[in-house]
């Protein structure tokens, strides 16, 4: 979420309890959208934005003052990015562009739009006409005559007028009412999503409303299904900086690594969702600033690759899905509804790799099955972690017959069950890696939702144990980490030389990581359908995913939480 030099201005007038122009057209577009960016601080970008703010590059690049009249009596004058405000009215906007003519103090705001202008005939949408009117009020505010105003769609390169009546005025009135009544109670719930809205395709923020995902968990009689409004992944993916002694830099909109005077790598900013570094690597502080202020975060991780901490911009400006977070987890029945959607699904996902991967015998499929069955019957989350152990036990029992290594190479990676705190043997190392790695990408998805990854619901809070990252990952184990797994093991992207085996227990050597990252990382991007939504998304686009689902669920957007399951 990157938030836009305009955006950072509107949010400047709104903490000053004014009213913009931006803000009534938002809420004549859609109030759940104007509730994601005015009350709870959320933004997102897509091809729309992108394209608007090019077309708005040069009204942008300088801030003009209204010129005074007695300066040129006779000659229309044009200023362009005017900030005005109206006390009396509480509004605040700046125009794109302002027209005056001398000393009639006559003005006409000109407001620049990407798309195509209306068929002829036809004025411009309710948003557009708002936003205007609300310019015409505040150059009104100022002394000048106002009557119309005008929109200029830059598709067509068509100037469309649009008169200031009565009607209008009244509605802009009401708007701006209705905002400082909604700004003064934040708490609020979030509206109700547009139902199958034409609005909702080109909106930024489609993929963080998620309204079509809403109205399939709350109806799931529904018989239209879901649009995914997203894109399937992302095109940004994590830097990973292993070097010991490496140093990340900045240069222009992006960052490099050096090893010395040797540059490795360069990654502009729209292409790195995350820079991963791991032991002793330096991050510049004009680095970190720039990563920051993108809203990238900077993970840190120790040499042996243990997950210590995060680098983040201030992020979401608002507390209120963490004060709903704090509230829930102290209501023992919405905690157990929580573990039972986490657990069901994570003993199905295991039961189902063994199926596909396996020689488990039926015995230990059932066993698995019956503990899903008995997941409901629990009325504490203390019984249910008994239910999981019991599964996990027939899980791991038959882990090795998913593993099938190259001929000579068995003994490495034999595996007779899970150990940990240090693992003793090459699969429980990357086991213990790839847990490690899938904690911090949850980490990542609840900060980036709002959520305090450090207070969750099935596993408890205890100092420095993220423990709703715990919660998340849970379904996630066998579908992302365990999958990973078996591929290295199974193609030999990994071999017995690419661990080290001492006393203190088993580690991967530098190779032999780098060789599990990319199989890890290959896996977060591979697509998979989901059972609910039932379209095909990336597996890091779904731990995001369910990260906004559990976020709606502790907020009451949502009654009930569901874990991921492959099928």
């Amino acid at each position: 979420m990157i938030e836009t030099e305009a955006g950072r201005a509107a949010s400047r007038a709104a903490g000053e309890g004014l009213v913009t122009a931006d803000m009534l057209a938002q809420l004549a577009y859609c109030e759940r959208r104007f509730h994601l960016v005015y009350v709870e601080g959320r933004w997102g970008d897509n091809a729309f934005t992108d394209e608007g703010r090019f077309l708005h590059r040069r009204i942008d690049a300088q801030d003009d003052a209204l010129p005074d009249p007695a300066d040129h009596p006779e000659r229309p004058q044009v200023s362009r990015s005017v900030s005005l405000t109206s006390d009396e009215l509480g509004l605040h906007g700046k125009l794109d562009l302002v027209e005056t003519q001398g000393l009639l103090r006559k003005a006409t705001p000109v407001e620049t739009k990407r798309g195509p202008a209306p068929d002829k005939g036809d004025e411009p949408w309710e948003p557009e006409r708002v936003q205007l009117m609300a310019q015409g009020l505040l150059l009104r505010a100022n002394g000048y005559d106002c009557s119309d105003g005008v929109v200029y769609y830059a598709a067509s390169r068509r100037r469309v007028a649009v008169r200031f009546g009565t009607e209008l005025e009244q509605r802009t009135r009401e708007l701006i009412t209705r905002i400082k009544a909604l700004l003064a109670a934040p708490g609020a719930p979030l509206p109700p999503p547009l139902e199958d809205s034409p609005k909702c395709p080109g909106c930024s923020l489609a993929g963080i409303c998620l309204p079509d995902e809403t109205r399939a968990l709350r109806d799931p009689e529904a018989t239209e299904p879901p649009r995914r409004l997203f894109p399937a992944h992302d095109d940004a993916a994590p830097l990973y900086v292993q070097d010991q002694g490496a140093y990340v830099g900045k240069e222009g909109e992006g960052i490099y690594v050096s090893r010395g005077r040797e540059r490795v790598a360069f990654v502009h900013l729209k292409d790195l969702s995350q820079l991963v570094v791991c032991g002793s690597v330096s991050v510049s502080a004009a680095a970190t600033n720039l990563l920051c202020e993108a809203g990238i975060p900077i993970v840190h991780l120790s040499m042996g690759h243990w997950f210590y901490g995060l680098t983040t911009g201030v992020g979401l400006r608002n507390a209120f899905d963490r004060a709903a977070q704090f509230r829930r987890a102290e209501d023992a029945a919405f905690c157990l509804g929580i573990a039972r959607g986490i657990v069901k699904a994570k003993l199905s996902n295991q039961r189902t790799l063994l199926r596909r991967n396996g020689d488990a015998p039926a015995t230990d499929l059932e066993e698995i099955a019956r503990c899903m069955a008995r997941v409901d019957e629990q009325s504490e989350t203390e019984s249910l972690l008994g239910v999981e152990g019991t599964g996990a036990a027939a899980y791991f029992r038959n882990f090795a017959s998913m593993l099938k290594p190259r001929e000579g190479e068995a003994p490495a990676f034999d595996f007779a069950r899970r150990n940990r705190r240090p693992p003793r043997d090459p699969v429980n190392a990357m086991l213990s890696f790839g847990y490690a790695m899938l904690a911090k990408e949850c980490t990542v998805a609840l900060i980036g939702v709002g959520l305090d990854p450090y207070w969750g619901f099935y596993h408890r809070p205890r100092h420095g144990r993220p423990a709703l990252a715990l919660d998340l990952m849970e379904e996630f184990r066998p579908l992302v980490v365990d999958s990973a797994l078996l591929f290295a093991v199974n193609t030999g992207m990994v071999g017995p030389a690419d661990f080290v085996t001492t006393a203190a227990g088993c580690a991967l050597r530098d190779g032999g990581r780098k060789a599990f990252i990319r199989a890890y990382e290959a896996r977060l991007e591979q697509l998979a359908t989901h059972p609910v939504f039932d379209y095909r998304c990336s597996w890091r686009r779904l731990i995001v995913l369910q990260a906004q689902v559990l976020a709606r669920v502790v907020r009451g957007d949502i009654s009930s939480y569901e874990g991921i399951t492959t099928r």
